[in-house]
């Protein structure tokens, strides 16, 4: 079975707990939506940080201009990743986080035009690489269709 590179000790645990009652006060706030200006800030920002993490080299300022359906020098593939993240953003609320369906219709619109098996889970092994370097490397492809079982009864993808 996957081991994860991180034990989970008694403050994770608590951390964890600390920000879902914080979530719970939250949700109880207004929700009155914050202006048009700062949800689009925050769109680029989330899309640009989270492609970034798996090595998406485009700038902040790229991910704004394909926003604003300008066009922009880079690579078509990294290109592709904004466009297909900034569609599942625009779709996040017709998805039901219990619903494995939901997860790989997810999946598929993240991966649409760069990968065939967008929306299917994978049958082989990944890595994230730095340059020539490994940084990351993802669960057995074994193991993906338990682990996205396991997040869809949890509601978390």
């Amino acid at each position: 079975m996957y081991k994860p590179p991180f034990s989970i000790t008694s403050k994770i645990l608590t951390t964890i707990a600390n920000i879902q009652e914080i979530i719970g006060e939250l949700k109880t706030y207004s929700r009155v939506k914050p202006s048009v200006k700062l949800r689009k800030q925050n769109k680029i920002k989330t899309i640009h940080h989270s492609l970034a993490i798996e090595g998406n080299s485009l700038t902040a300022e790229q991910v704004t201009a394909l926003l604003e359906n300008k066009r922009i020098l880079g690579p078509k593939d990294q290109i592709m990743e904004v466009i297909n993240a900034l569609e599942l953003y625009d779709r996040f609320q017709e998805f039901e986080p219990h619903k494995e369906k939901d997860l790989l219709k997810a999946h598929g619109i993240l991966l649409k035009g760069l990968k065939t098996s967008a929306g299917k889970y994978r049958a082989g092994n990944v890595g994230v690489f730095k340059g020539a370097k490994v940084s990351h490397i993802a669960p057995p492809a074994k193991q993906i269709y338990q682990f996205g079982a396991h997040c869809t009864r949890l509601g978390v993808f």
